[in-house]
C-alpha cells in the first residue's frame, strides 16, 4: 500500500494524516553536526572534554522518539491527564459572546471506522479546536444516520434463506441492532481519536424524537403543496427492490448494453410531407436505443424540430427511412449498406405524423417535437417510453399521452396504472405470455429482441459498452420505472435555493458551481421507498379506491406516538390506534375504517437532511459550517438546502467545505462497499517534529519568562529577527485556518520549523546557548525567543496534533495554569516584534555566511576566520549593526556566520595570506517598500582560523593550545 492519504480537496487528507496517532507528514532536517559550531559537536558527545560539566546543555524528559507501540497508551495517558472527555462540557459553560456551530453530517451506521471516517471527523475536530482556542463557544453534537438500505441489505444477506420469511418488524429489530453495534463502534474510535465533541448528548436519526420532528417537517412541506404522490418513472433497484435517488446511483463506464436499430412504419404521414410520400414505397421511421425491453412499452417517437432529417433509400433492401441528415452516411456504415438520399427537410415538418407499432398491431405512436432529441448518437429519432425514461414521461405529460401501455400479446392492448414491470425488473402478466417471468435486463431483452425479429422491425444489433447507473449498494444495474411514489416538487423550491446558493461560501469555490449545476439538472425528488427499515410515510391508504388520508390531525397525532415510543408503533399498532379519536369516528369507528397505514417508508436522504431541524441551536438553526466529502453536493448538502428551503426559505449553512477522498494504492476511492478501506489504528506511528519540539524545550530549562525575558529592543538582533518572523507566521497560520485551508497551515509551519529553525536559527544559537554563563543576557535573549517560538509553534499546530500539543504543555520546565495548550487560548504575539528592517541586516549577513560555508563543504566553519569587505555605505552601515568592533569573535556576526572570528572592512586589507580563498556577491537592499534600492557588492576572505581550538567551546579561540579562550574561561572562573 501506497500511504500516505492522497485526497482530491484542499489539502484535507494531509492534514488529518498529520494528526500524532499516524505522525506529521514533516520532519525537521537538522545541519550536519561539522557544519554547526564547536559546541553543536559537544552536545552531541558530551563526554568528552574534561569541561563537559560546564556546558549548559539542553535539559528535557520529552521524548525524542515515541515508538509505535507506546503512543496508543501515550495518548490515552494525555487524554486523561488533560482532560479530552471534559473539554467540550467546560468550553460551553463559559461565558463568551461568539458561538461557532459545525453541524456534524452523520456517517452511515453500517460498518467499522476507517481511514474515511478519520479523515472526516479530524478535519471537523481542527475547525472546532481552533475556533475555541479563538474564544468561541463551540456547538458540535455528533450524529448517526441509522435507517436505510445498506443496513437492511446487510442483515438480511447475513441470515441468507432465513430472511424471506421475516416478518417487517423482525428486519426491523434486527437492523437497529444492527445499527447500535455500529455506532458504538464508530462513536468509541472518535473518541480515542481525541474528537471533542458532545458526546453524552449525540443525535440519532431512529430517536423517536428525531423522527417525530421529521414527521412533522415531511406534513409542513405536504401541506405548502411541496410533497405529493404521484405516478412517473424513477430510478429503480431491482437488486434492492425499491425507489432510489440519484444520490444513490454510482455509474459503471464498463456497461454492456444490447442496442438495437428498429423501424416504426410510417402510418400517418407529416401534412407537409404528404405530397413527398403519397403514393410512393412505405416509408418506416428508423430508431436506436439501448434499452430493447423498453420497445413493447413505447408510446411515441421524438424527434428534434431544430434539425434536419433525410428520406433515404437502402440500396440492399430497397426499403426508405427517415433518419437525421447528419447521420445518413455513418448509419449506412453501421448497417453495411449505403443509402440514396431522396429528399431532405426541417424536423418541424414532421409535425402530425404517426406510426404503427412495431410489436403492437393497431398501436399509433405519434411523431412528437421533444428538446432533448439530439443526433450525437443513434439515428436523430428516438423511442419514447414515458413509464421507463425521465425526459419520456416529460413528453408524456406535455402532449397527455398516457404513461403506461400494457398489452396482452398478440393482438390486445389496454391501458392501466401499473407498471408492466415488477418490483424485482421482472415483466409482469400483463407484459403478455412471451414476456411474462422474464428479467427485463437478461432473458426479457432477449425476448424483445426474438419478436422484433419476427416482425422484421430489427435491421442490426450491437454491443454498446458505456456508462449506465447502479445501485450504490448492490452494485447491480437499476432501471428506470414507473411506479406510484412520494416526490418533493423540486421546481417549486428550485428558485429559492439558487438564490440562497449565492449567500453561501463554498470552499473550495467551484463546489458551488458543482452543487448549482447538479441542482439545476435535478427534475424530481423521489422520497418513497419501498423497504422496512425506516420512518414511515404517514399516510393512510383506502382499501379500495386510490385516496389517501393524511392531515394535521393524523400526523400530529402519530408524530407524538412516535416521539414517546419510536416508528415501531407504525406496525406494532392496529390503525385505529394510530388515528386520533376525531378523525377515526368520522370514518365510521374502528369496525367501519376502510383505511390501512402505508408501507412506504421516506429516503433517508430526507431522514439526515433534516438533521438541521433536530440538531441546530437557536431561533436561526443555521450553521456556521458544513464540512464533508464531495458526494455530498449531491447527497447531504443539497436534502439539507431543499428541505431547510421548503420549509422557511433559507440555507442551513452559512460556509460549506468540501474534502476529497481516502484513496487506495491505484487511485481509487476507499469505500466500505469496494473493501478496501483502512482501519486507522494500523498505521499508527511516531512523529519527528518531535526533535524540534526537544530541542525547544530542552533549551528553556532554567528559564522563567516572568523573570528572566530579556525586553524585545535589548535582545541580540538575530533573535529580534526570529521573533519578526515569528509574528508574520503566527498571521499567515491564524489567516490560513480562517480559510479553513489546513493543508496551507502544516506546508507553512513545515516551511517554518525546517527552513528558518532547524536549518539556520537553532545552528547558529548553540554556542550562545551552550557555553554562555546560565543567566549571560545574550542567553537569556535567545531562550526568549525560543520560549517564544515554542509556544507559537505549539498553539500553531495543536487543533492538528492535540495530543502533540497537551504533550509538550506537559513538559514545559516553567508552569502554566492550566497544563492545557486548549484552554490557555490562541496565539499572542506583540506588534513591537514586526522590525522589517531587521530583514535586510540578517538576510544580506546570510548571503554571505552562505558563501562561506558553501565554500568549505563538510567541514568545522569554527576552523575558519571570515574577513567581510564592504565600501562604505548603506550595506556596511547595516552590517555593522551586528558587530559593532573591527575584528571579534563574540559579535552577532561572528555567531551568524558560524566562523570563529569575523572581521569587517571597509577596504581591503594590504596583506593578504596565501591561503586566502576570496568570495564575491552582490546583495540588492530594498527599504521603505521600495523607496531605498541599492545593490552593493562585498567580498568574503576565509582563511584558516590562527588562534587554538577551546577545549569547552571548540571554537578556535584560545591564545594557548589546551587553554580555554577568554569566553570560557571567565564562565568557568565564575562558576
Amino acid at each position: 500500500m501506497r500511504w500516505g492519504l492522497r485526497s482530491r480537496g484542499p489539502g484535507a487528507a494531509a492534514v488529518a494524516v498529520a494528526r500524532s496517532r499516524w505522525g506529521p507528514p514533516w520532519s525537521p532536517r537538522l545541519p550536519p553536526v561539522r557544519a554547526a559550531s564547536g559546541a553543536g559537536d559537544l552536545a552531541a558527545s558530551p563526554d568528552r572534554g574534561r569541561y563537559r560539566d560546564t556546558v549548559l546543555l539542553p535539559r528535557t524528559a520529552f521524548p525524542m522518539r515515541l515508538p509505535g507501540r507506546r503512543q496508543p497508551d501515550t495518548e490515552l495517558e494525555i487524554q486523561q491527564k488533560c482532560g479530552f472527555s471534559e473539554l467540550y462540557s467546560w468550553q460551553r459553560e463559559r461565558k463568551v459572546k461568539t458561538e461557532f456551530c459545525l453541524h456534524d453530517g452523520p456517517p452511515y451506521a453500517n460498518g467499522d471506522p476507517h481511514v474515511g471516517h478519520a479523515l472526516n471527523k479530524i478535519l471537523k475536530d481542527i475547525a472546532n479546536r481552533y475556533h475555541m482556542m479563538r474564544g468561541s463557544k463551540i456547538h458540535f453534537v455528533p450524529g448517526w444516520d441509522c435507517h436505510g438500505l445498506p443496513i437492511e441489505i446487510k442483515v438480511l444477506s447475513e441470515l441468507g434463506g432465513k430472511a424471506q420469511n421475516l416478518s417487517v418488524m423482525e428486519i426491523r429489530e434486527k437492523a437497529r441492532s444492527f445499527a447500535q453495534a455500529a455506532i458504538e463502534k464508530q462513536k468509541s474510535a472518535f473518541i480515542r481519536w481525541g474528537i471533542m465533541a458532545d458526546w453524552n448528548n449525540c443525535y440519532y436519526t431512529f430517536d423517536g424524537k428525531y423522527e417525530a420532528k421529521q414527521l412533522r417537517l415531511f406534513y409542513q412541506m405536504y401541506d405548502k403543496g411541496l410533497v405529493y404522490r404521484s405516478y412517473k418513472p424513477v430510478f429503480w433497484s431491482p437488486s434492492s427492490r425499491t425507489a432510489l435517488a440519484e444520490a444513490e446511483l454510482e455509474y459503471n463506464p464498463e456497461h454492456a448494453s444490447r442496442s438495437v436499430y428498429v423501424t416504426f412504419p410510417l402510418r400517418t404521414p407529416p401534412l407537409k410531407l404528404a405530397s413527398l410520400l403519397d403514393g410512393a414505397a412505405p416509408v418506416s421511421v428508423l430508431v436506436w436505443t439501448t434499452q430493447p425491453w423498453t420497445v413493447p412499452a413505447n408510446q411515441a417517437v421524438c424527434y428534434s424540430p431544430q434539425s434536419r432529417y433525410a428520406v433515404v433509400k437502402c440500396s440492399t433492401s430497397g426499403d426508405r427511412y427517415i433518419v437525421a441528415a447528419d447521420k445518413v452516411t455513418s448509419l449506412a456504415s453501421t448497417l453495411d449498406t449505403t443509402f440514396e438520399v431522396i429528399s431532405t427537410f426541417s424536423g418541424i415538418d414532421l409535425e402530425g405524423g404517426a406510426c404503427g407499432h412495431p410489436l403492437i398491431p393497431d398501436k399509433v405512436s405519434p411523431l412528437l417535437p421533444a428538446t432533448h432529441v439530439t443526433v450525437a448518437q443513434g439515428t436523430g429519432l428516438v423511442h419514447t417510453a414515458p413509464a421507463h425514461g425521465m425526459e419520456d414521461y416529460g413528453v408524456a405529460a406535455q402532449h397527455s399521452l398516457p404513461v403506461v401501455l400494457l398489452c396482452t400479446w398478440p393482438s390486445l392492448f389496454i391501458l392501466q396504472d401499473d407498471c408492466s414491470v415488477d418490483e424485482g425488473g421482472i415483466f409482469t402478466a400483463a407484459a403478455g405470455p412471451e414476456l411474462e417471468s422474464k428479467a427485463v435486463l437478461e432473458e426479457g431483452t432477449d425476448e424483445v429482441i426474438k419478436m422484433l425479429q419476427s416482425v422484421k422491425s430489427l435491421l442490426k444489433e450491437e454491443t454498446l459498452i458505456h456508462s449506465y447507473p447502479y445501485d450504490w449498494r448492490t452494485k447491480q444495474p437499476v432501471i428506470i420505472r414507473a411506479s406510484k411514489q412520494w416526490f418533493v416538487k423540486i421546481s417549486d423550491i428550485k428558485p429559492a435555493a439558487q438564490e440562497a446558493l449565492k449567500t453561501v461560501k463554498f470552499i473550495p469555490a467551484t463546489a458551488l458551481n458543482t452543487m448549482a449545476d447538479m441542482l439545476e439538472r435535478r427534475p424530481y425528488w423521489c422520497i418513497s421507498r419501498q423497504r422496512a427499515w425506516g420512518v414511515p410515510i404517514p399516510v393512510f391508504h383506502h382499501r379500495a379506491r386510490d385516496e389517501c388520508l393524511i392531515s394535521s390531525q393524523t400526523v400530529e397525532h402519530i408524530a407524538k406516538l412516535v416521539e414517546q415510543h419510536g416508528s415501531d408503533v407504525w406496525w406494532t399498532l392496529p390503525p385505529e390506534q394510530l388515528l386520533p379519536k376525531e378523525v377515526l369516528s368520522q370514518l365510521g369507528g374502528p369496525d367501519g375504517l376502510e383505511y390501512l397505514p402505508g408501507q412506504d417508508i421516506l429516503d433517508i436522504w430526507f431522514d439526515s437532511g433534516t438533521s438541521w431541524s433536530c440538531v441546530l441551536p437557536g431561533a436561526e438553526q443555521r450553521a456556521d459550517l458544513y464540512l464533508e466529502g464531495r458526494d455530498q453536493l449531491g447527497g447531504w448538502f443539497q436534502s439539507s438546502l431543499l428541505t431547510s428551503i421548503a420549509a422557511r426559505k433559507k440555507a442551513p449553512f452559512r460556509t460549506v467545505m468540501v474534502h476529497g477522498f481516502t484513496l487506495g494504492e491505484k487511485g481509487e476511492k476507499m469505500s466500505k462497499s469496494l473493501g478496501n478501506v483502512l482501519d486507522p489504528d494500523v498505521i499508527i506511528s511516531g512523529g519527528q517534529l518531535r526533535n524540534t519540539l526537544r530541542f525547544l524545550l530542552g533549551n528553556v530549562a532554567g528559564f522563567t519568562p516572568e523573570t528572566d525575558s530579556v525586553p524585545v529592543d535589548s535582545m541580540y538582533l538575530i533573535d529580534q529577527y526570529m521573533l519578526h518572523l515569528l509574528q508574520g507566521l503566527a498571521s499567515k497560520v491564524t489567516d490560513a485556518y480562517k480559510q479553513y485551508d489546513f493543508g496551507k497551515v502544516v506546508r507553512l509551519l513545515q516551511a517554518f520549523y525546517t527552513r528558518e529553525l532547524s536549518n539556520f536559527y537553532f545552528s547558529i544559537i548553540k554556542d550562545r546557548l551552550y557555553c554562555e554563563k546560565e543567566d549571560d543576557p545574550k542567553r537569556r535573549s535567545c531562550q526568549t525567543a525560543l520560549a517564544q517560538i515554542l509556544d507559537v509553534l505549539v498553539r500553531a499546530f495543536a487543533p492538528i496534533l492535540p495530543h502533540l500539543a497537551e504533550e509538550v504543555f506537559q513538559h514545559l520546565p516553567y508552569g502554566t495554569e492550566p497544563k492545557s495548550v486548549f484552554r490557555t487560548g490562541w496565539i499572542s504575539t506583540s506588534s513591537i516584534w514586526k522590525k522589517p528592517g531587521l530583514e535586510e541586516a540578517v538576510e544580506s549577513a546570510c548571503a554571505m555566511r552562505d558563501s562561506f560555508l558553501g565554500s568549505i563543504p563538510g567541514r568545522n566553519a569554527a576552523e575558519y576566520e571570515v574577513t567581510i569587505v564592504i565600501e562604505p555605505g548603506l550595506l556596511f552601515e547595516i552590517i555593522e549593526m551586528l558587530q559593532a568592533e573591527e575584528t571579534s569573535s563574540a559579535s552577532q556576526l561572528s555567531e551568524l556566520t558560524m566562523a570563529s572570528q569575523c572581521t569587517l572592512l571597509a577596504q581591503e586589507p594590504r596583506q593578504r595570506p596565501a591561503d586566502v580563498t576570496e568570495l564575491a556577491g552582490t546583495f540588492l537592499i530594498d527599504l521603505e517598500g521600495g523607496d531605498i534600492r541599492e545593490e552593493c557588492s562585498y567580498k568574503v576572505l576565509v582563511t584558516r582560523a590562527t588562534k587554538e581550538k577551546c577545549p569547552r567551546c571548540w571554537r578556535h579561540t584560545a591564545e594557548l593550545a589546551g587553554a580555554l579562550c577568554p569566553r570560557c574561561a571567565g564562565v568557568v572562573g565564575g562558576a
